[in-house]
């Protein structure tokens, strides 16, 4: 029987055959680390050009056990968020720059024989000098598991940006810590995270007197390959990094999953900026230092069990569709999802497109009966090519273009039966929250 993703739902696959076992495990840590209770995985299938990760990080003071996880490509490489539960890297040293202030219509930064030299605003300096006092450290505890990763100030509110998976161990009755670039340190809670979209919010629980200070939102539609970027965040806990690149690659579909059996699907901006563990929910800046995209993934030529770090291979979400799903978690606490109402065979075969299976899973119909796809004619067996304008090679390709449109847009679709094509126009419905 086949293995399948209702790409209706955003049901993650069963037994999702794309992933290979498992993350690269943690570095060892010092004895009094309590033992980790996670099962051995099937050793994996060799990997011809290399792994997909979020490479796993050291160990924060004291280690708790962590969660690591599958993420995979459509390509069939794993790819592999530090520690998919959110142990993405720790804060080691105080990163506050005490001597970086802002001058005028200037930056001011420090030389290395401490002489101070103007930076004009739209360098990468003057944006660095910018964005850093909003840029913030989260830790995240809860359930025996912790990490840490990066977010940013959404709003003078004191919500904070980041992905889901930097904060999931705090998610059922965990603590949550942020630490600006100052080195202050503030309680936060978790208003809502969409595991599907790989975006969570937190809010500060007493920004007392702090000013706040909300990153300028970019058009993540209006990128263009070949952009400048710059990525701003903690790799391997080093508070405060600086990187920069280019826009390399636009709509890039990725799917990820922990192992725990839920997935995230993303049509990613790809950027040559180096990203490295703990950069994870930190901000994809263009050149006027407008967010453009969330950090979310990076791609290593690590063998697996090795530590992994940048190859100039970097995904983000785009802002747009982080904007939305923000909106919604802030006002509701639960994310909105666009469907499509059917399952999709997620495997890897010689089928070019998203297979309709002729069963569906666990009893299921594989097109959801009065669903989009059901209305608009789509049958078990059909293979969709097309959605929208983006030629469709896979299932979690397809997921992850449906989930950048909203309920109730209205998409053409171009599919396949018995050899011969076609062509329909579906009107998306909604699904409110994750599916486990």
């Amino acid at each position: 029987m086949s293995t399948e993703n209702d790409g209706g739902t955003g049901r993650p696959p069963e037994e999702p055959v794309p992933t290979r076992p498992d993350a690269p495990p943690s570095l060892p840590t010092p004895p009094a680390s309590p033992p980790s209770s996670s099962s051995s995985s099937p050793p994996p299938p060799p990997a011809p050009t290399g792994s997909w990760t979020y490479p796993a990080p050291p160990p924060p003071p004291p280690p708790p056990r962590r969660r690591t996880g599958l993420i995979a490509a459509v390509a069939a490489l794993t790819l592999v968020a530090g520690g998919a539960g959110g142990a993405i890297g720790y804060l080691a040293a105080d990163t506050a720059d005490s001597a970086s202030e802002t001058s005028g219509p200037s930056s001011t930064v420090n030389t290395a024989t401490g002489e101070r030299t103007e930076r004009p605003p739209e360098s990468v300096a003057g944006i660095a000098e910018a964005a850093l006092p909003s840029v913030v450290t989260i830790t995240a505890e809860g359930n025996g598991e912790g990490g840490t990763g990066t977010g940013f100030v959404y709003d003078e509110e004191g919500h904070i940006m980041t992905n889901h998976h930097v904060v999931a161990p705090a998610e059922s009755g965990g603590t949550l810590a942020v630490t600006f670039s100052d080195g202050e340190t503030y309680e936060a809670e978790l208003v809502g995270g969409a595991q599907g979209y790989d975006v969570a919010i937190l809010r500060l629980d007493d920004a007392g007197d702090r000013d706040l200070q909300p990153l300028p939102m970019g058009n993540s539609d209006d990128v263009a390959v070949g952009d400048t970027t710059v990525a701003i965040g903690a790799p391997y806990g080093l508070s405060g990094t600086v990187t920069t690149g280019i826009v390399s690659a636009k709509h890039r579909p990725v799917a990820s999953s922990d192992g725990s059996g839920a997935a995230s699907y993303l049509s990613a901006l790809q950027t040559d900026a180096s990203i490295n563990p703990g950069n994870s929910g930190g901000p994809l800046l263009d050149s006027s230092g407008a967010v453009i995209g969330v950090n979310s993934a990076i791609q290593s030529s690590s063998a697996l069990g090795q530590p992994a770090g940048s190859i100039g291979l970097g995904f983000a979400i785009p802002i747009n569709q982080a904007l939305r799903v923000a909106q919604d978690l802030i006002e509701t606490g639960e994310p909105v999802y666009a469907i499509l109402g059917v399952s999709v065979d997620m495997r890897e075969s010689g089928t070019a497109g998203a297979q309709i299976p002729t069963e569906g899973s666990q009893g299921s119909e594989p097109v959801v009966e009065d669903g989009p796809a059901d209305k608009a004619g789509l049958r078990p067996g059909d293979v969709i090519t097309k959605f929208g304008d983006r030629l469709i090679d896979s299932g979690p390709t397809l997921i992850s273009e449906i989930w950048t449109y909203e309920p109730g847009d209205t998409v053409e679709l171009t599919y396949r039966r018995n050899g011969e094509e076609h062509t329909a126009t579906v009107t998306l419905d909604s699904r409110v929250g994750d599916s486990n």
